[in-house]
Formats: structure tokens, C-alpha cells, sequence
């Protein structure tokens, strides 16, 4: 029997079964567009999450995980409260990013502007045969604010973002793969059962192995080579001083799984 719940909101469904979570963005006839409210309800999940959850799985309802900022309800702003807007927004993903949370997203139909900026925050990127990532900001006559040019320009590298956002370039769910916007690509249908498999997988780790993941492999790609090098010293020496670690060790010898819960 599934201990399962669901919490209904305005923009997204959150669905609970034991200790996965699943956030659906639930504005299908906006195609799950971004808007402030989307943000606010990511922000107050991520700052929180129930304590038994130990991975999380977005999705989009609708056949779209999320078409980018929604126009119809942009509002003008001067300058400085531009800069906060988008500042809120890097905030929430780096709460998605380094939160501690394994985060999966399954990425079908609409994956543009910010839908990409919270798919690139996202540890684990399942896309299906109908993904289109694209930045189309240069087409509104805007600029991408919501994470874009670290996280996406550092899976494509900066000159094919480049040239991705001054010809409004769109890629599929192959190319998506092979440039690394995505690390699976599967059927249709067949991404909420993989996030689901590998949220299962995932959630089953030490979880302090988890976290030092999620948090010190991207810092570590920030810093330089001796920094780097010390600071993976330090992570390994935590790790292994680790109840997980003990649990790893002594299921090795005796033969069986871990259970490091």
C-alpha cells in the first residue's frame, strides 16, 4: 500500500508516495508557463520539504514540463527591482540545486526560457521523444534572468549557447542528449517510470553521500586545481567517518545490500 498525498495549490500538484516527492506544474493550458506564483511555490518546497522526503521528481502536466517566463502576465520594471526579481530567482535554484534534495526532471514538449533554467538546476535530466529546449529570449527582446548563462552555459559551453540564443535554435531530445541538456532519452511515456526507477535508486544511497554530491562536485569545478583537489580531501575524509560508511563497510563483508535508513 502506497503511503501517498497530494496538496493542491495554484500552479503546481505535489504528490507524496513514502519518501518520493513529485511536483507537477500544473497550468497545462499555458503549456506550465513560469510566472512569480510557480517560483513562490518551489520556494516555500524546497526551503521545507517534508522530512521524510529523500527525492524529488518535476514534472509538467499536459504533455509540457514548462514553456518559459509566461508574457501575458510580465510586468514592467525599473531596473533595480528587475535585478531583485531575477536574483529571487537564482535563489530558489540554487535551493533546487543545492538543497540536498536529489532532483529528477522528466522533460517533455516545452522546455524554453526558464523552463530550461529550472531543468539545468536539476541533477538528473530525463528527456522523451517530444522535448524542445530552446532560449528564445533574443525573439522577446529580453535576456535569459533566471540562471541561464551559468548553468545552461556550462552544459553547452558558452559559444553554442551563444549561437543557441542569437538564432532562437531549438534541439530535440538526441541532441538534447548528446549535448548534455539531458543525461537520458527515453520512448514516450517512458520518463516517469525511469525518475521514479532511479528516485527509488538514488533515495536508497547513504544519504550524506547524497549530499556531498549534490553539493561539492559543481563548487569544485568552480575552484581552481589545487583547491579542488584539497577539498575533495576533505569531502572523502568526511564520507568515511560516515554512519553510511560504517553500514557500507560492514554489508560488504557480510555479503548483503546496505540499508543506510
Amino acid at each position: 500500500m502506497n503511503d501517498s498525498a497530494s496538496k493542491p495549490s495554484k500552479v503546481t500538484r505535489i504528490e507524496i508516495d513514502g519518501d518520493i516527492a513529485t511536483i507537477i506544474f500544473n497550468r497545462p493550458e499555458k503549456r506550465n508557463a513560469m510566472n512569480d506564483a510557480l517560483i513562490d511555490e518551489l520556494d516555500a518546497f524546497f526551503s521545507a520539504p517534508p522530512k521524510s522526503v529523500t527525492a524529488v521528481i518535476l514534472r509538467g502536466e499536459g504533455g509540457h514540463f514548462c514553456s518559459g517566463l509566461d508574457l501575458a502576465e510580465h510586468e514592467h520594471r525599473a531596473p533595480v527591482e528587475g535585478v531583485f526579481h531575477s536574483r529571487n530567482w537564482h535563489r530558489v535554484s540554487e535551493l533546487i540545486e543545492f538543497g540536498g534534495l536529489p532532483v529528477i526532471s522528466v522533460l517533455t514538449g516545452a522546455v524554453i526560457g526558464g523552463g530550461l533554467e529550472i531543468a539545468a538546476s536539476t541533477h538528473v535530466r530525463i528527456a522523451e521523444p517530444t522535448v524542445r529546449f530552446q532560449l528564445p529570449e533574443g525573439r522577446r527582446g529580453i535576456f535569459v534572468g533566471g540562471g541561464a548563462t551559468v548553468r545552461v552555459g556550462r552544459l553547452l559551453g558558452p559559444d553554442r549557447m551563444r549561437e543557441m540564443m542569437l538564432t532562437g535554435r531549438n534541439y530535440g531530445a538526441e541532441d538534447g542528449l548528446r549535448l548534455g541538456l539531458a543525461h537520458y532519452c527515453v520512448g514516450e511515456g517512458e520518463g516517469l517510470p525511469l525518475a521514479q526507477k532511479l528516485a527509488r535508486q538514488i533515495s536508497d544511497n547513504a544519504p550524506f553521500s547524497n549530499y556531498l554530491m549534490i553539493n561539492t562536485i559543481s563548487r569544485i569545478n568552480d575552484m581552481s586545481r589545487s583547491d579542488g583537489l584539497f577539498t575533495e580531501s576533505l569531502a572523502a575524509a568526511m564520507s568515511q567517518t560516515s554512519d553510511g560508511a560504517k553500514e557500507g563497510l560492514r554489508a560488504f563483508l557480510e555479503k548483503r545490500e546496505p540499508k543506510f535508513r
